[in-house]
């Protein structure tokens, strides 16, 4: 009897291996992990999302049926948990300016897409990839990383009023939102995930094969009874619905099942002018900065052999919001800060992202608006817990500098940064205080193009 030699074996065909490729970016690396990841991103998402659906009326079943399906997309396509944001320029505008309505919302959203998608398109989006230092992607990060601690921190400290994003008081110590059940969460995620996975770079196979031992007795224990793969983040989110429920027992009563009836939004010809001039002329910059440029970067750093590139996450953001926005769901984009924030608590995989997308679509489509009653009655400290850690772990990926020089630009980018409040400011100032330090080594041999784009190993 013959054996048929391997190389003999037919190709894949092209849906057999998008279906391949599909059920390995799906795939659960931990079950538990990757339910925990996935609530990473949610200190950023709720907050914003609360404040536009109170004070600006924002459709809130649909946001949440249309953010699940990119949320499921996304995951497919890249598998790593690629998170999806609201855009905060635009968010912002919106909460600050009582004339910039759901239709002035919509139209920067589609138009910020547009132009993103564009750049994705025709390849621009790659070059400004490649031209951009790592250190002022650092300095990005670090200042994006920074400013969510900040705003975690305020929100622990303080009792927030989401729709007019202002603190209205000193938050008390007592209380289903007080600032003990706030530390008591931080310090059980500190317990369960300590400062979070040490990134290693293995490049020979007996490091690949070598075990890593706990060093300490704590580590230990937690290995023995398996605390490990306690879903740190989802209790506690568990946790905050439960007191949602008890600070306001009624409730129940306000919630009603069904989805949100999902109409076409009439965007007027003032609300696109306004809407690019106050909504898109802002974002652009922090999208491309953060959204696309940055999120690839880290993806890079955290998941080693699934790169993907600046032309596709800039499509895909594009897209979502060319379609989304129609219908009134709140403009997205991806950010390095939830894909921190989600690596942090575990996940690893598209199958994080698929599960956050599923949970939405389906809460969406059950209850719609009304789910506004229980988010409105969630304590605010708790998310701020789960936004101090996603800062956190987004500021931490700007210490693999590795001269005097690169952390210098990273420094400058992050102070203009948070001073200033725009990170295109601070993008600015650092990409010409690279461009300076450049210039200072001509003259050393190499040309102006070679200095620049071998970044560490001149500057």
């Amino acid at each position: 009897m013959e054996h048929q030699n391997p190389s003999d074996e037919k190709p894949l065909t092209l849906p057999a291996k998008l279906l391949h490729q599909l059920r390995t970016n799906l795939l659960f690396n931990s079950k538990w992990a990757e339910l925990n990841g996935a609530m990473g991103d949610l200190g950023t998402y709720i907050p914003i999302i609360l404040a536009l659906t109170l004070a600006r009326d924002l459709n809130l079943g649909t946001t949440l049926i249309f953010t699940g399906i990119y949320n499921i997309i996304t995951g497919a396509i890249y598998g790593v948990p690629m998170p999806v944001q609201p855009m905060k320029s635009i968010a912002a505008v919106a909460l600050s300016n009582p004339d910039f309505g759901i239709p002035e919302i919509m139209a920067a959203g589609i138009l910020t897409g547009g132009v993103l998608f564009v750049l994705g398109v025709t390849g621009l989006m790659q070059l400004v990839y490649k031209l951009i230092p790592l250190s002022v992607v650092r300095g990005i990060q670090l200042a994006q990383g920074l400013s969510f601690a900040m705003t975690a921190v305020k929100y622990v400290r303080n009792i927030q009023n989401l729709p007019k994003s202002k603190s209205i008081g000193k938050r008390p110590w007592m209380g289903l939102d007080g600032l003990i059940l706030a530390l008591v969460c931080a310090c059980f995620i500190v317990v369960i995930n300590g400062a979070g996975e040490e990134q290693r770079t293995r490049n020979t196979r007996e490091d690949q094969e070598q075990e890593i031992l706990p060093i300490n007795r704590f580590d230990k224990f937690k290995k023995k009874f398996k605390l490990v793969s306690i879903p740190s983040a989802f209790l506690v989110f568990l946790l905050g619905v439960v007191f949602a429920f008890v600070r306001k027992p009624k409730l129940v009563n306000d919630i009603h099942f069904g989805p949100s009836q999902i109409e076409v939004v009439r965007i007027t010809r003032r609300a696109w002018k306004d809407g690019f001039v106050k909504g898109t002329i802002p974002q652009l910059p922090l999208s491309v900065l953060n959204s696309v440029i940055a999120v690839c970067k880290l993806s890079s750093d955290l998941f080693p052999g699934k790169d993907f590139t600046a032309t596709s996450v800039s499509v895909t953001v594009g897209l979502m919001n060319v379609v989304g926005c129609w219908f009134g769901a709140m403009p997205c984009c991806h950010g390095a800060g939830g894909l921190a924030g989600q690596y942090k608590f575990g996940g690893r995989s598209g199958a994080c992202v698929a599960i956050l997308g599923a949970c939405k679509s389906t809460l969406g489509l059950v209850m719609g608006t009304s789910l506004v009653a229980i988010l409105s009655e969630f304590p605010v400290g708790v998310l701020g817990v789960l936004l101090l850690f996603a800062g956190i772990e987004l500021a931490i990926t700007s210490r693999d500098m590795r001269s005097k020089e690169e952390s210098f630009v990273v420094l400058v980018c992050t102070a203009v940064s948070l001073v200033g409040s725009s990170a295109a400011l601070g993008f600015v100032c650092g990409f010409f205080v690279y461009g300076v330090l450049c210039l200072r080594k001509l003259g050393s041999g190499k040309s102006f193009s070679e200095i620049w784009m071998n970044g560490s190993e001149t500057l």
